[in-house]
């Protein structure tokens, strides 16, 4: 064998000796690299497809995912060749795109930089930064670049010129309505940069970099620099993975769920997105199609919660900080969804330039949800305090901060918990008596009962365990549904609901009770179609539902775990997993024709949930999940 033919078997195989995985058609064959504070969707032939700078609620650099040839995106491409695999470096979210040749081979290598400075876990670096390092497998492979960035989500145009030696800028200039519209972005490479411009054909010889950066380097990239920080962002990761607690079975999967749970929280502030894009519709040529560029009370919380789990508590105390920054007063009532920063006015507008993910428009930025009341937040965010106390315990002014919004809380519900809501499906129509809504209300009140007597405010839960028993009795008696024999979507509704399965969760209820049992039962007949879930069936806003929601599927297969019914949830779960992609990643939805991934990618409420019912699996198979250490997880 030839050193050329040595380096073209060693190249179809993955570096631990395993077939490389398999180039899907899951509808959403992407990858996506973050480091907390933005991120960038990259598909299956290495292009960035999404992309915003400098956060992940900016402008989009690139948006080809959501108009094609018109949204821009930066793309590698190999001479008389193709992709042909592509991976998550192993606990990581560095990722590997391969290329080859009958004249060569070579990786793309895509990351975000994240690092601790000097070893200082409370100095987190996350910059704005993109990074591509393009190593030479075997051969002499011929590449070309496709730098084609349309800042502000192309809707005006775009210049790119060099500026200096591996140097290029892009800049969005326009005067729109007497008002400057201004943006840039740098390309820092040592790479020939008119070839980059121009798209022309270059041999890969050494190692080669491209760094695309919100900001003008003062200092110029080098090779070495580039390396150093790859070398850094491995082992963050690798060190972050490396506290993940993983149960017996699904390791692979829980740990993959993290991690892309873990880039979807925003370094400076602790909220968390609900997902990396907008727009990505619920079902392909329909109008339901949102920005989830922000952080939803309810979705960060369940995420958090289950992150704390895992051995990540130090999630959960900074998204509660977060919270505590967010709603400083007492009269500051929360929102059922903010801005990574706090913003409390989520305009909502359409990109009407753009021609949507397929053609289904609009493309959407904002969201005017946030005006919405979703009584079901106060449960939510109020069981994340509770699982957190002893941690703010440990210092007295932060514990009477907390102690304080738990009051505040408390006293919202006492207020609302009678008027109907939009639920958590966030109906814009008519308000209702959603069921959901009302047991996450007693939620709130029973943690802070619970809370209450923690901190010796015994006089406090007593009189706040008559509104929790109150409000227990009045889903049991308006929220059954006699005639249809199960907790139903609203008071007076013979539809289903699947966040009704999560009534076992919250302790509302025992697993052998014949109401929640069921309801299960009752929820997978009215709701349930060939091992996937719709959310509800009833007519909403825009008509009828067509697409299963993920997350449902997985509340149901645990469900049918915890109500003893094992080995059927577990299957259900085990085929669930079959629709992530080649890279384990989940988006919102699925079709139930061939479970084609739709909706916002990659989707926290997907991931958690993935991890959450596998926690549900082993425990019911044997395992004990083991005591908290995650006082010393990473940051």
């Amino acid at each position: 064998m030839t050193q050329q033919q040595d380096e073209v078997t060693t190249w179809r195989m993955d570096p631990n000796g395993q077939p490389p995985p398999k180039m899907t058609s899951v509808g959403y064959d992407m990858g996506v690299v973050g480091n907390g504070r933005t991120c960038a969707l990259i598909d299956h032939e290495g292009s960035v497809v999404f992309m915003c700078l400098p956060d992940f609620d900016s402008g989009a650099i690139f948006c080809d995912l959501l108009s094609k040839d018109k949204g821009g995106k930066f793309g590698v491409a190999i001479e008389n060749g193709r992709a042909t695999w592509q991976r998550y470096e192993h606990a990581t979210n560095v990722l590997v795109t391969r290329f080859e040749s009958d004249a060569g081979g070579f990786e793309l290598i895509d990351f975000m930089p994240r690092y601790r400075l000097n070893g200082d876990d409370s100095e987190p670096c996350n910059p704005p930064d993109f990074i591509r390092v393009l190593k030479r497998v075997w051969g002499r492979p011929r590449f070309k670049v496709n730098y084609d960035p349309r800042l502000e989500f192309a809707e005006f145009p775009t210049t790119s010129h060099v500026i200096g030696p591996g140097r290029i800028k892009s800049t969005v200039e326009k005067i729109v309505d007497g008002e400057e519209v201004y943006e840039s972005v740098y390309l820092h490479t040592d790479l020939d940069t008119h070839a980059v411009l121009d798209g022309g054909f270059m041999e890969l010889g050494e190692e080669r970099f491209l760094l695309l950066s919100y900001n003008d380097k003062l200092r110029e990239p080098t090779h070495e620099l580039i390396q150093l920080m790859l070398t850094k962002t491995r082992a963050y990761w690798f060190n972050w993975a490396l506290h993940t607690c993983r149960p017996p079975r699904y390791q692979e999967m829980v740990v993959r769920s993290a991690l892309a749970l873990k880039l979807m929280q925003f370094g400076p502030t602790g909220a968390v997105v609900a997902a990396a894009t907008t727009s990505l519709p619920e079902s392909i040529g329909e109008v339901r199609n949102w920005d989830y560029r922000f952080c939803w009370i309810r979705d960060a919380s369940m995420t958090v919660s289950v992150l704390r789990r895992i051995g990540h508590a130090d999630m959960a105390h900074r998204f509660v900080d977060w919270v505590m920054d967010t709603v400083p007063t007492k009269d500051d009532e929360l929102q059922i969804m903010y801005g990574i920063r706090g913003e409390r006015t989520l305009t909502e507008k359409t990109l009407d330039h753009l021609d949507g993910y397929m053609g289904s428009k609009p493309v959407r930025t904002g969201n005017a949800a946030y005006h919405q009341k979703q009584h079901d937040i106060y449960g939510a965010v109020m069981d994340v305090i509770w699982q957190t106390l002893p941690h703010f315990a440990r210092r007295f002014d932060e514990v009477e901060t907390v102690w304080t919004q738990v009051r505040s809380i408390a006293r919202a519900v006492e207020r609302q918990w009678r008027d109907p809501d939009r639920g958590i499906w966030e109906i814009r129509g008519e308000k209702r008596h959603f069921v959901f809504s009302k047991v996450l209300c007693w939620v709130a009140v029973d943690r802070a009962v619970k809370i209450a007597v923690a901190l010796g405010r015994t006089g406090w839960a007593e009189q706040h365990r008559q509104l929790a028993d109150e409000i227990k009795a009045g889903i049991e008696k308006d929220g059954w549904n006699e005639k249809v024999g199960a907790y139903t979507q609203s008071y007076g509704s013979e539809h289903m609901d699947a966040s009704n399965l999560l009534m076992l969760d919250y302790g509302f209820c025992e697993p052998d009770d014949p109401r929640f049992i069921s309801t299960v039962d009752k929820t997978l007949e009215e709701l349930g179609r060939d091992g996937l879930l719709y959310r509800y069936k009833a007519l909403d806003d825009f008509g009828e539902t067509n697409s299963a929601f993920t997350i449902c599927a997985f509340w149901m297969a645990k469900a049918l775990v915890r109500i003893g019914r094992v080995e059927e949830g577990q299957k259900m779960f085990e085929d669930l997993l079959e629709c992530t992609n080649h890279l384990g990643l989940m988006a919102e939805d699925l079709t139930f024709e061939n479970r084609r991934q739709l909706g916002n990618f990659p989707q926290a409420y997907s991931h958690l949930a993935m991890i959450d019912t596998a926690l549900a699996i082993n425990a019911a198979l044997g395992w004990s999940e083991p005591m908290d250490l995650s006082e010393t997880a990473a940051y």
